[in-house]
């Protein structure tokens, strides 16, 4: 009976992540690591599916230096729910992926070392520039209106010298 109870409540835990992976690729992933600020949502139609950082079946043994490594949170929308399904670090400069695991339940795959598909690394490196050049946008626009400032005081005329 307990072996039961425990099947269900476990089926029960699963079976949005199995409807979601059902529907396909993932909606999104969410970005934090070095330079990045806060958090980066990522939609690339090449880092949004299952394999597209990993071929997940085959471990590797750990790196002794992995390098700077992003954590990147997979979700799908479902219903319009933002579901998480699962974490994993990218070291794209070295070639690796850290798979931590199911955001609801566990793998044999989870905890675990594997070579990262090189064909990620492109379309990763390129939605962290993007987002690197949309900080810069405000920065100069400040910049342009503090300009515009300047020169509109310096050319105002100057009061009369009284005598």
């Amino acid at each position: 009976m307990k072996k039961l109870i425990w099947g269900l409540t476990a089926l029960l835990v699963l079976i949005p992540s199995f409807a979601a992976l059902a529907k396909g690729d993932f909606t999104y992933i969410t970005v934090k690591g070095p330079g990045v600020t806060g958090e980066l949502t990522v939609s690339h139609p090449n880092l949004i599916q299952f394999f597209s950082f990993s071929d997940f079946s085959k471990a590797v043994e750990a790196p002794a230096e992995p390098g700077d490594g992003y954590q990147v949170l997979r979700v799908f929308v479902v219903d319009g729910k933002e579901q998480p399904f699962d974490l994993l670090y990218y070291y794209p400069t070295t070639g690796f992926v850290y798979y931590e695991g199911l955001a609801n339940g566990s793998s044999e795959y989870d905890k675990k070392w594997y070579v990262a598909d090189p064909a990620a690394k492109a379309p990763f490196q390129a939605a962290l520039r993007r987002q690197a050049q949309l900080m810069w946008y405000p920065l100069g626009v400040i910049a342009i209106l503090l300009l515009v400032f300047y020169i509109a005081y310096r050319k105002k005329p100057s009061a009369p010298q009284q005598a």
